[in-house]
């Protein structure tokens, strides 16, 4: 088993950053490929990054691109989501999202990809 706890989420004005963080832990995980997802209310899941296990190959989803990075620290088994310039739009559950299975510079991008999930952290942008 994976457990996954996401943090920093909360509520920003438009324009303003947030970091998210997500902590992985547990006796199977290896490292493997992370995403970060996101679903708003009414609305589908949508992936927001996926990086890779290995060389930190990253994916971003359109509405991520310039705005967004993702980044990992495979000493501490976390992965991070810096968002810069938030607009109300983002506002949703952000997600974190392992893939213990993809190892080396895979970046899976669908939700059935990955085999487990944290909790979410609600982000809130205002106008």
């Amino acid at each position: 088993q994976v457990q996954l706890v996401e943090s920093g989420g909360g509520l920003v004005q438009a324009g303003g950053s947030l970091r998210l963080s997500c902590a992985a832990s547990g006796r199977t995980y290896n490292g493997g490929a992370m995403g970060w997802f996101r679903q708003a209310p009414g609305k589908e899941r949508e992936l927001v990054a996926a990086i890779s296990a290995s060389f930190s190959r990253r994916h971003y989803g359109d509405s991520a691109k310039g705005r967004f990075t993702i980044s990992r620290d495979n000493a501490k088994n976390t992965v991070y989501l810096q968002m810069s310039n938030l607009k109300p739009e983002d506002s949703a559950v952000y997600l974190c999202a392992a893939a213990p299975r993809r190892l080396g510079v895979a970046t899976p991008l669908l939700a059935d990809d990955y085999d487990y999930w944290g909790q979410g952290t609600q982000v809130i942008v205002s106008s």
